[in-house]
C-alpha cells in the first residue's frame, strides 16, 4: 500500500518497540527502523514522532485509557499506534485526517475500528496533554525532590548548542549566527538548524556540544604551563567534543576510546577543526600509559539519563541493574585513572547521568582530594554543591532553554 508518509509512521512504531521491548536506544534502533524510509525529512519525522510518544508516554496512555471500556494491554500494538497518532496531533500539530490516513493502516488485520473510535472520541473531547510530561514512577522516585523540575525541563527537545574553537570570538560569532551565548566559547541556536550549512562549520570554527557537556573540560583550564603544554588524557574520548576543547585550551591531548568507528569520527572532527591529539584505540581497563599525566578527564560510560531532553528513551529503559553495572565500571575506571596521575595532577570525573549512585555517591579513589569547583568557573545561574561538585539537570537554566543533566567532580592527587 503506497500511502505517502506511511513508511515514516511505521518506522516510528518500530523505534518505540525497539526501546520498550528490546531495551535499545533510539540511536541503536535507528539503523534498522529507518532503513526503508526515504529522504532526510521523513527520517527526521519518524524520530520526532517516536521521541514525542516516548517523552509523553505516561500521559498519552492516560488519555487512551480514558476512552476505552476495557484497558488495552501495555504491549498491545493498538496502544502503540494510538500513542504515535496522538503524539502527532497533540505535539507535532499534524492534522487529524493525516494522522488517521497514516495511522490506521498500521493495524491492517488488527483492531482498526477500535483505534479509530478511541482517536475520534479523544478528538471530540478536545483532549489535551498536561503542561509538563509525567515521569515514569521509577524515574521520579530515583530523582527525588528534583523530579518535578526535571520533568518541566523535558517539555521540549533542546536547542542546538555549539562550542567555539576560539572563545575570544564569541561576540563575533553570536552576531554572525544570531545565537545567544551563556558563557565565553558557547552559542545557542534554534532547534532544527542544518548543522553542515551553518557559517564556520566547514572551516572548523566550532562543533556541536551541549552546554553542560562542555563544562568538565573547562574545569581543567588552560593547558599551557611554564614548561610548555601539560599532558592530559581524555578517557572514553569519542566522538571528540572534549578532546577538541582540551586541544583548543592548549593541552597536549591523548584521546583514548575502545570504539573504532567513534574514534574515526573523532579523527574527522580533529581534521575539520585543525586541532591535534594523539588518538589511541584501546580498552581503558587493560591499557597502560608509558608515562603519567598532568591531568585526566574521565567522561565515564553511564546510563545517560541526563540526556532525556534529546533521548527520551532513557525515561523507560533504564533499570536498577543497569545503574549498578555502570557504577561498578565507573569505579574501576576511576581507580585506574587515579594511578596514571602525577602528584599534584588533577582528575575530572563526569557522567551525563541524573543518578546519585553514578555521581554524588561515587567515591573518590584513595589518594585524591577534592579540588572544589568555584561559581566563577560556571555559567551564570549555576552553582557548585556544598561539597564542591557540580550537579546540573534539565530543570536548571529553564529560562534560557535548559541544559543536560551532568555530575562533575574535580580531584587533585596528593
Amino acid at each position: 500500500m503506497d500511502i505517502p508518509g506511511l513508511p515514516a509512521r511505521r518506522a516510528a512504531l518500530h523505534l518505540i518497540d525497539a526501546v520498550l521491548r528490546r531495551g535499545e536506544t533510539l540511536d541503536q534502533a535507528a539503523g534498522g527502523a529507518l532503513a526503508k524510509v526515504r529522504g532526510d525529512a521523513d527520517r527526521a519525522l519518524a524520530r520526532a514522532i517516536a521521541g514525542e510518544a516516548l517523552r509523553w508516554r505516561q500521559d498519552l496512555d492516560e488519555l487512551i485509557d480514558s476512552a476505552t471500556k476495557m484497558a488495552l494491554a501495555d504491549d498491545a500494538k493498538a496502544r502503540a499506534v494510538l500513542q504515535i497518532m496522538l503524539a502527532q496531533v497533540l505535539r507535532l500539530e499534524t492534522p487529524p485526517h493525516a494522522v488517521i490516513a497514516t495511522g490506521l493502516p498500521l493495524l491492517m488485520g488488527g483492531p482498526r475500528r477500535l483505534a479509530h473510535g478511541v482517536f475520534s472520541t479523544l478528538m471530540k473531547r478536545e483532549a489535551r496533554l498536561p503542561a509538563v510530561p509525567t515521569l515514569p514512577e521509577a524515574a521520579a522516585t530515583r530523582w527525588g525532590e528534583r523530579a518535578d523540575a526535571i520533568a518541566a525541563g523535558l517539555v521540549e527537545p533542546p536547542q542546538l548548542d555549539i562550542a567555539l574553537r576560539n572563545p575570544a570570538e564569541t561576540a563575533e560569532w553570536a552576531e554572525r549566527m544570531g545565537g545567544v551565548s551563556l558563557m565565553p566559547g558557547h552559542l545557542r541556536l534554534p532547534r532544527g538548524s542544518a548543522i553542515d550549512l551553518l557559517p564556520g562549520f566547514r572551516d572548523g570554527a566550532w562543533w556541536v556540544q551541549d552546554l553542560a557537556a562542555s563544562l568538565p573540560a573547562r574545569l581543567l583550564g588552560a593547558g599551557e604551563g611554564p614548561n610548555g603544554k601539560g599532558r592530559v588524557l581524555d578517557l572514553c574520548a569519542a566522538p571528540g567534543g572534549k578532546t577538541m576543547q582540551l586541544a583548543a585550551q592548549g593541552w597536549q591531548v591523548t584521546a583514548l576510546d575502545n570504539a573504532k568507528r567513534r574514534l574515526e569520527r573523532l579523527g574527522d572532527n580533529l581534521k575539520r577543526t585543525m586541532l591535534e591529539a594523539e588518538v589511541v584505540l584501546a580498552d581503558a581497563l587493560t591499557w597502560e600509559p608509558e608515562e603519567k599525566f598532568d591531568a585526566i578527564l574521565l567522561d565515564a560510560p553511564c546510563t545517560a539519563t541526563g540526556t532525556a531532553r534529546r533521548h527520551p528513551d532513557v525515561l523507560h529503559r533504564i533499570s536498577p541493574r543497569q545503574i549498578d553495572e555502570m557504577v561498578e565500571l565507573q569505579a574501576k575506571l576511576l581507580e585506574r585513572a587515579a594511578g596514571w596521575l602525577k602528584p599534584g595532577g588533577r582528575l575530572i570525573y563526569a557522567v551525563c547521568s541524573l543518578e546519585a549512585a553514578e555521581g554524588e555517591e561515587q567515591a573518590a579513589p584513595a589518594g585524591l582530594t577534592v579540588l572544589p569547583i568555584e561559581a566563577s568557573e560556571l555559567p551564570e545561574g549555576l552553582a557548585p554543591t556544598a561539597d564542591g561538585f557540580l550537579r546540573t539537570d534539565p530543570g536548571m537554566l529553564a529560562e534560557v532553554g535548559g541544559l543536560d543533566g551532568f555530575f562533575v567532580a574535580r580531584w587533585v592527587k596528593d
